[in-house]
C-alpha cells in the first residue's frame, strides 16, 4: 500500500477541497487525514492531506496530473510526498552533547523514521558519540580565516550525501546565507527562548539576575535574519527563587531536548508549512 501527502496553499476560494479529494477519490485513493486552515486577513487557504494506495500507484504520473488539473487552476504552491522515500537528516554540533545524545537516541529506537547519514562538527569533542552510534562523523573546523573554505566541504558533504535537511544540535556557528538558500526551511535550530532579552553567551546567568519565573525553548527555521525564521515548536517551564543557575540550565537542557525533537517530527512527518515567516503547524 502506497502512501502520499499532500500540502498546499493558495489564495481562498470556495470548492478547493471538493476538487482536491474528488482528484485522489477517481484514482481510487483512501482519504486518511485532512486537515486545512483559511487565514482570513490575508485570504490564504492551506491544507495537508494523507491519502492511501491500495492499487499500483504512479506518483510522477499524479504530480502532473495535479499540476494540469488542480494546481495550475488554483494557482497553488505545493508539494506531493511519497512516504516510501526516507528523509536524510544531517546532524551539525559543537561541543554541547545533550540534544545529539537525545536525536540519537531516538533515532536508536526507532521514533524519529530518517537515516542520519553523517554527524558534522567544528570540534572534535563528540567524535566518541558518533563512533558508539556508528554513524559516520566528520570534522570541519571553522575560524575567521577558514569560514569559507569550510562551508564548501559541509556542502560537498550534503551533496554527496543527498541529504534533505539539516539539524543543529547546538552548532555554534553561524548558518551563511548560501547554505540557507540551498537549503530554504530545511535547516532546523534550537535555542532558549531568552532570545533577544538575554543574548549572550551565558543567558542562564542573565536570566537568574533577573529573577526570570519562567523558561522556555524555541525550535526554528533558520533564515538570514539571525534566530528570526518561522517558529515550529516553543516551550516552558516555570521556575522560582529558590532555583539555582544550575538548575536553569539544566532545566533549559530538558526543555532543548523535548522541544528540538518534537520540531524535527513535525517536519520530518511533513506537518509544516512556512508562510511569510510564520509556520503552519497541522496536528
Amino acid at each position: 500500500m502506497a502512501k502520499v501527502t499532500l500540502l498546499i496553499n493558495c489564495k481562498d476560494k470556495s470548492g478547493i477541497i471538493a476538487t482536491v479529494t474528488n482528484f485522489f477519490h477517481e484514482r481510487n485513493g483512501n482519504i486518511v487525514y485532512i486537515d486545512q486552515y483559511v487565514d482570513t486577513e490575508n485570504g490564504i487557504f492551506f491544507m495537508r492531506l494523507e491519502n492511501e494506495f491500495s492499487s499500483e500507484f504512479d506518483i510522477v504520473k499524479v504530480r502532473a496530473d495535479f499540476e494540469k488539473e488542480i494546481a495550475k487552476t488554483y494557482n497553488m504552491n505545493w508539494k506531493l510526498f511519497s512516504e516510501e522515500r526516507v528523509l536524510k537528516m544531517a546532524v551539525f554540533v559543537s561541543k554541547y552533547d545533550h540534544c545529539l545524545y537525545d536525536i540519537l537516541g531516538r533515532y536508536k529506537a526507532g521514533e524519529l523514521g530518517v537515516e542520519i547519514p553523517f554527524i558534522l562538527s567544528n570540534h572534535k569533542d563528540l567524535e566518541p558519540i558518533a563512533k558508539a552510534f556508528e554513524i559516520p562523523f566528520y570534522h570541519v573546523p571553522v575560524t575567521k580565516d577558514t569560514k569559507v573554505e569550510a562551508e564548501v566541504k559541509q556542502l560537498e558533504l550534503l551533496q554527496e550525501f543527498e541529504v534533505d535537511f539539516i539539524v543543529l544540535a547546538r552548532y555554534m556557528q553561524i548558518i551563511s546565507d548560501k547554505m540557507i538558500s540551498e537549503y530554504p526551511n530545511n535547516i532546523i535550530n534550537i535555542h532558549h527562548s531568552f532570545l533577544p532579552a538575554f543574548a549572550g553567551a551565558k543567558p542562564y546567568h542573565s536570566a537568574y539576575k533577573r529573577g526570570v519565573k519562567i523558561i522556555g525553548a524555541t525550535c526554528h527555521y533558520v533564515t538570514a535574519e539571525l534566530d528570526a525564521g518561522p517558529i515550529i515548536e516553543q516551550d516552558i517551564t516555570r521556575i522560582s527563587h529558590s532555583h539555582s543557575i544550575k538548575d536553569l540550565i539544566l532545566k533549559g537542557r530538558d526543555l532543548e531536548k523535548i522541544v528540538f525533537s518534537r520540531g524535527i517530527k513535525l517536519h520530518i512527518q511533513r506537518k509544516t508549512m512556512v508562510f511569510n515567516n510564520k509556520t503552519i503547524i497541522f496536528t
